[in-house]
C-alpha cells in the first residue's frame, strides 16, 4: 500500500511539473523573447526534474518486484524443504520397516509444516496418503504389502508435490502433465515390484 501511494506522489509530481512547465514556458517564451539562451536554461531545469521524477518512480517499481521475486523464491525454497523432510522422514520409517511414538509425533508436526505451506491439492493427497498410512501402520510395523501400499499413496502425493513446485514449468515446457504423472506412478509401482 505504501508503494502505491509513493507511486501515485510520483505521477502526481511529474503531472504538476509538466503542466507548470508547459504554462511556464508559454509565460517565458513571450517575456523572454530577446534572451532564447533563458529559454533552453528553462528547458533543461524542467527536462531534468521530470527525468528525476519518472526515475524515482521506476526504481520503486523495480524495488517492489524484487522484493516480490525474493519473496516468492524464499517460499519455495521452505516448501522444497518441508516436503523433503517428510519424503525423508517416510523413507525411514520404511527403512526401519517399523513405526514408533516418537515417528508419529514428528509425522504430526511435519503434518503442521506441511499446512503452512502446501497447495489445497498437496494437503488433499495428504489426507488420502494418511489414511493409507495410518492403516497401514496400525501395529506399529510395516510389511511388504503395507510398504507397497504406503509407497503408492506416497507417489500419488508426489506427484501432487511435483505439480506444486514445478507444475508451471512443466506446462511452459510443453510436457503432459498426465503422462509425467502416470511415469510417476509407473515407477512407483516398479519399485515396489523390484
Amino acid at each position: 500500500m505504501k508503494m502505491v501511494r509513493e507511486n501515485l506522489l510520483y505521477l502526481s509530481l511529474t503531472a504538476i511539473v509538466v503542466v507548470g512547465g508547459y504554462a511556464f514556458l508559454r509565460y517565458a517564451y513571450k517575456v523572454m523573447d530577446r534572451a532564447p539562451f533563458t529559454q533552453e536554461i528553462v528547458l533543461i531545469i524542467l527536462g531534468t526534474v521530470a527525468t528525476v521524477l519518472i526515475t524515482a518512480m521506476l526504481l520503486n517499481k523495480q524495488t517492489e518486484v524484487e522484493l516480490k521475486k525474493e519473496q516468492s523464491i524464499k517460499f519455495i525454497e521452505l516448501k522444497s524443504e518441508i516436503y523433503m523432510d517428510f519424503i525423508n522422514h517416510i523413507e525411514q520409517l520404511m527403512l526401519d520397516k517399523s513405526v514408533t511414538e516418537q515417528d508419529q509425533v514428528r509425522l504430526q508436526f511435519l503434518t503442521h509444516k506441511l499446512a503452512m505451506v502446501a497447495s489445497p491439492a498437496v494437503l488433499m493427497e495428504y489426507q488420502n496418503f494418511l489414511e493409507v498410512f495410518n492403516r497401514s501402520a496400525k501395529d506399529a510395523s510395516l510389511d511388504k504389502q503395507e510398504g507397497d501400499a504406503i509407497s503408492t499413496g506416497l507417489a500419488k502425493l508426489t506427484v501432487r508435490i511435483r505439480q506444486d513446485l514445478v507444475g508451471e514449468l512443466d506446462k511452459e515446457a510443453v510436457y503432459d502433465v498426465d503422462t509425467i504423472n502416470q511415469q510417476v506412478m509407473n515407477n512407483a509401482r516398479e519399485s515396489n515390484n523390484g
